[in-house]
């Protein structure tokens, strides 16, 4: 059986088994969609932008994928602090397909769970323009799972202690999400802001799903595929080169 099948499958299994993680996957967004939902809504409203619980609904479903998938590093410190990295390391197959399965595997969580999160927000009133959009927003939750689910594979396979990681959280992970437009639109910003969120994958993957969910595009359907597809292969390649050095 595949290597890389088998880390899918084992990532897929402690994610079903862990109750705690399922449950609290939605707290964070519940949190952002009703606190900032219904409390901006207003605001948002007489600003003449409409209703604020469809516009930062695909956000959250963004920002709960991007958190999913980036943990996945913290994973990959835990299996090296309890010896299951070193024996998965020495085992008869090529590094990349270890590194494959556990990327593919934390992304199928990370789309599981931004699933979950979009029907938190259908419950709250959310609701897409047009349902046969459905399937493409779906391929966008895939490309941004994919995405930073390497991202979090590349830090992991760099970082040598969980203290680490959360330097990462503050200073690569939180800027990556808060820059990416899910809480706030992206006209009209300053020019310095402008520029460093069109540097931001994120914002690609938000734009993608607001295009196909609510009809709301910023940079284009074709530009947020080409740059998500772009620094996915580029993400990938970093992360197998710095998995690939990993010390057994």
């Amino acid at each position: 059986m595949s290597a890389v099948y088998i880390l899918w499958l084992r990532e897929l299994k402690r994610y079903v088994r862990s109750r705690a993680q399922i449950v609290a996957s939605l707290g964070q967004p519940m949190l952002y969609l009703i606190a900032l939902g219904f409390g901006l809504g207003p605001v948002f409203q007489k600003a003449g932008q409409g209703n604020y619980v469809q516009f930062v609904a695909p956000g959250i479903i963004a920002m709960t994928v991007l958190f999913s998938a980036v943990f996945s590093g913290v994973g990959l410190l835990w299996d090296r602090q309890f010896g299951f990295l070193k024996e998965t390391l020495v085992a008869p197959v090529p590094r990349i397909q270890i590194m494959l399965g556990r990327t593919l595997g934390a992304a199928t969580v990370a789309c599981i769970q931004g699933m979950l999160v979009a029907v938190v927000c259908l419950i709250a009133g959310f609701r897409p323009v047009d349902w046969r959009a459905v399937p493409v927003a779906i391929g966008f939750m895939v490309l941004i799972a994919c995405l930073f689910a390497a991202l979090g594979t590349a830090i992991g396979s760099v970082l040598q202690n969980i203290q680490g990681f959360q330097l990462i959280m503050n200073f690569l992970v939180m800027p990556i999400f808060f820059l990416s437009g899910a809480l706030y639109p992206l006209s009209n910003l300053p020019g310095l802001l402008s520029l460093v969120t069109m540097l931001d994958p994120l914002a690609y993957g938000v734009d993608g799903l607001r295009t196909t969910l609510i009809g709301v595009s910023h940079f284009g359907l074709a530009m947020d595929m080409a740059v998500l597809m772009t620094s996915l292969i580029l993400l990938l390649f970093i992360g197998s080169r710095l998995f690939d050095r990993i010390q057994a």
